[in-house]
């Protein structure tokens, strides 16, 4: 009995798999998937937005990066399990604008570009939403990204972002400085 739910749970991931392929292909998108997800939370907009921009310390809330580095204002290296292998790459910051947006691109390793961006809901309270496009190069993430996988982790991710900075109620650093849109 075990064994044929295994082989049904593989079946329709890799029929999952193979129709998100398709799909893709058909929307001509240079990026294989898009995740977008939001959470409110009950923090002033700048102290949402000056603790994202604490990139070393977004392996506090996001489960499966293991560490950033800062390398300058523009570019960071990253270390994460992805669908549960060790990957390195190192991201450009495209545009940061205080209180607003923080985009970004990949530019060699993991292929993954978005926009993370604030929204006043009130003054104590913010929208965060990111909406992240990436592009499966494995088997393996292929199935977790037709699964849902990086949907589900995303919203946990923000989830563990929220109650970070809820918990303290303060940032644990800051830089107001601007990237303008290349």
């Amino acid at each position: 009995m075990l064994g044929r739910r295994f082989v049904t749970a593989v079946a329709i991931a890799a029929g999952g798999y193979f129709l998100s392929k398709q799909l893709k292909k058909s929307r001509g998108s240079s990026m294989g998937s898009t995740v977008e997800e939001s959470i409110e939370v009950n923090v002033p907009i700048s102290t949402a937005y000056n603790q994202w921009t604490q990139f070393e310390d977004l392996p506090k809330f996001m489960d499966s990066v293991h560490e950033v580095r800062q390398l300058d204002d523009k570019h960071l290296h990253w270390k994460a399990s992805v669908a549960g292998k060790e990957k390195e790459w190192d991201a450009e910051i495209t545009e940061q604008i205080p209180d607003d947006r923080i985009a970004w691109r990949s530019m060699d390793g993991v292929h993954n570009a978005g926009v993370v961006t604030f929204h006043k809901v009130a003054d104590d309270r913010t929208r965060v939403m990111l909406q992240m496009d990436y592009d499966p190069q494995s088997f393996d993430e292929s199935i977790g990204d037709a699964l849902g996988f990086v949907k589900m982790q995303t919203k946990s991710n923000l989830a563990r972002f929220k109650q970070l900075v809820e918990s303290r109620g303060v940032e644990t650093g800051a830089w107001r400085g601007t990237i303008p849109r290349q």
